[in-house]
């Protein structure tokens, strides 16, 4: 960094300034330019006062901290200064941490200590914000050596500067060790701690501190508020975020954007959704962070159609979308199979050469996988640059769901072989496609090496799925005695898996077993009767069905009725069973009327099991040609061009009778048909199915 003496421009010519005796208010306050600098310099070095230290600091700290595009300036000043005094170089190790340089404050600190320069609190304040920048946890217990030794241990400057080092390597347990031997603590010291605990995660301890702190009548501020909402609305604390709302109501502090908009991350990520966006509503400026936490608030209690409803409000409010709202907006497009949508994030992404993180990744993968665009999902993952286990369990489940099961169970051996070690959720991704293709063997086997291997204890959803890999391969009586054998208390979604089974293979003393089993749960909802009396029409019982039915009835329990949603032309339409409210109703029934009239011709004969039990006669075959899937996939035929795919989302599973229809639709319009139902996706091509008719 060495400059030879003179080389620094000394500017002639007319001078703007009435150069003061004193040399600080020249320099620090008449100094607005580059150019400015250029000609005090000039004139210090004409009268000799640039040989003062404090003067040569002065010009120092101008051209380091307070003027833009100095900082070469900055830097042959210092080399050419003969002994650098303490200050001077605190200003350097303080530019360089301001410039994006910690490591090379680092480096100053050192030669600082080289040359024999004592440094003081504010050296040593400074160093270690830098080695908390470059998260050096080494390098900060060596500086935390240096300060015990030159005596500045209680200096409350330092001490604080220690706690947001420890704190911010993630040695959170030294930082806070040092915040509890600290006598005095101000609002800065309790930051430093809420700071760290943030920065590692743990928000039950940034709650437990402020608890602390309200007990102890310490000061706080917005700084601290902010902290403590964001852990309020991670653990679902909502007593103490609302407390801190009228704290915040009470003193006047609505005007703080960054507090309010904290409030609505807060009060969303509590379930208060509409008092969040009450605050929402109510703020005079939003930012992006405001629109994606209340985006984000919606896609997080499912109320997806509202969180893309939002996020076309902040387009046409020109607020450019950030990560966090990206991965909330292609969350809710995934959920509600919102295809253009999900597209035109990905598009954007594309088109503003954005970072694809892998938390971005992942979601546009879960999209597409989501949507039924397996290939899709399969290419942008393959282009990620970097991946994690959760990136690896999306395209595991993606693929499972979308009927390619070997596919996925290949992907798991991968993922163990890239070195990424699979989690709980990784193997409900890995046994559930062994449970959608019939891997009856390689599910049982993933299911025990989950302890054995890899030392993760199943999880009652784990138990569930071998139920339902059992239970798909019709062996019931088997899945009946796991079921018995199971270290967990069975819940009612285990019988209810097994019910579900029995239904598929007409087992009607197992089916009533698992029945009995959910009432003594008093769990039992509408969709267990309908399975039991399924179950019971299936094998001919059509008078006990109908007793159930009725005590449906009498009891007040009714059934969730299905739904089925499809997108045309960017807008998604949800139909229900025998709809008629959609605008273009006769079109539909027409078009309902035609497709029957061309399966029948093909060889399609209704399933009138399937039909409405208190139908009779014509009008039961009638009301399975009305169900919410024939009549979107009707819909899907007026609106959209020939030979593009229809995609059908469905609340409920694909019923047997749909299913066989649709398989000779798919041919006979020569259309792709996908169906998501409740628990996979079903690729309808040419007379076939993904599933093998196997769900």
């Amino acid at each position: 960094m060495a400059v030879a003496p003179g080389l620094l421009p000394a500017t002639t010519g007319p001078s703007p300034f009435q150069f003061p005796a004193n040399h600080r208010t020249l320099i620090l306050e008449q100094c607005k330019s580059l150019r400015d600098l250029r000609q005090i310099h000039a004139h210090l070095t004409k009268t000799g006062a640039v040989l003062r230290p404090s003067t040569a600091e002065n010009l120092l700290e101008c051209s380091a901290l307070l003027l833009p595009n100095a900082f070469h300036y900055a830097l042959k000043l210092f080399d050419q200064m003969p002994r650098p005094h303490t200050e001077a170089f605190n200003i350097m190790i303080r530019a360089f941490i301001f410039s994006g340089s910690p490591a090379d404050a680092i480096a100053l600190f050192l030669r600082l200590l080289a040359s024999s320069v004592s440094p003081d609190k504010h050296t040593f304040s400074c160093v270690l914000k830098a080695c908390s920048r470059i998260s050096s946890l080494d390098a900060g217990k060596k500086v935390h050596a240096f300060v015990v030794k030159c005596g500045f241990g209680f200096e409350e400057f330092v001490q604080n500067s220690l706690i947001h080092m420890y704190a911010s390597c993630g040695d959170v347990d030294n930082a806070r060790h040092l915040f509890d031997e600290t006598p005095e603590k101000g609002i800065v010291t309790w930051n430093a701690m809420f700071a760290g605990y943030f920065k590692a995660g743990n928000w039950k301890e940034v709650v437990l501190l402020f608890r602390n702190m309200l007990e102890n009548q310490a000061e706080f501020d917005e700084v601290t508020l902010i902290s403590v909402l964001t852990a309020c609305g991670r653990l679902g604390v909502l007593d103490l975020g609302e407390w801190i709302a009228g704290h915040v109501q009470e003193n006047g502090l609505s005007g703080n954007r960054n507090l309010v908009t904290s409030l609505v991350d807060m009060y969303a990520k509590c379930g208060q959704v509409d008092k969040a966006r009450e605050l929402f509503d109510e703020m005079p400026v939003r930012d992006v962070v405001a629109w994606s936490a209340m985006i984000s608030g919606y896609c997080q209690w499912n109320r997806c159609r509202e969180a893309l409803e939002l996020f076309h409000k902040m387009q046409i409010a020109g607020v450019e979308p950030n990560e966090v709202t990206m991965v909330s907006v292609l969350s809710s497009c995934a959920v509600l199979g919102a295809l253009e949508t999900g597209k035109w994030v990905h598009s954007y992404v594309k088109r503003r050469r954005l970072p694809v993180t892998v938390n971005l990744g992942t979601a546009i993968v879960d999209f597409y996988a989501k949507c039924g665009f397996i290939t899709t999902a399969l290419e942008t993952f393959e282009k990620m640059q970097q991946k994690n286990s959760w990136s690896w369990t999306v395209i595991i489940q993606g693929l499972a769901s979308n009927g390619q099961g070997k596919e996925a169970v290949k992907f798991f051996n991968l993922m163990l072989e890239e070195g990424f070690l699979p989690n709980d959720l990784t193997f409900i991704a890995v046994l559930s496609a062994c449970s959608h293709s019939g891997l009856v063997d390689e599910g049982i086997q993933f299911f025990y090496n989950m302890s054995s291997v890899y030392s993760i204890q199943p999880r009652i959803e784990h138990y569930g799925i071998i139920v339902d890999l059992l239970g798909r391969a019709g062996r019931i009586q088997e899945a009946y005695d796991f079921v018995k054998e199971m270290p967990l208390e069975p819940n009612a979604v285990i019988w209810r898996t097994l019910l579900a089974s029995c239904k598929i293979h007409k087992n009607v003393t197992i089916g009533e077993e698992s029945s009995h089993q959910l009432a003594k749960l008093e769990l039992r909802n509408s969709g267990d009767y309908i399975l039991l009396s399924n179950i019971y029409a299936s094998v001919g019982r059509c008078g006990d069905a109908m007793k159930l039915r009725n005590r449906m009835r009498e009891n007040g329990i009714k059934k969730t009725p299905g739904c089925s949603s499809i997108e045309v032309d960017g807008v998604v339409y949800e139909f229900f069973a025998e709809d008629s409210t959609h605008p273009l109703s006769v079109d539909i029934y027409e078009k309902v009327d035609e497709m029957i009239l061309k399966i029948k011709e093909a060889g399609y004969i209704p399933d009138t099991a399937e039909g409405r039990l208190d139908a009779e006669g014509d009008e039961k075959e009638v009301s399975v040609f009305h169900h919410s899937e024939k009549l979107a996939i009707a819909f899907g035929l007026i609106g959209s061009p020939c030979g593009v795919a229809i995609r059908v989302s469905k609340n409920l599973r694909v019923c047997r009778d749909c299913h066989v229809a649709t398989k000779l639709i798919s041919k006979i319009y020569k259309r792709e048909i996908v169906v998501r139902d409740r628990s996979r996706f079903h690729h309808f091509q040419d007379g076939y199915c993904s599933c093998n008719d196997y769900w």
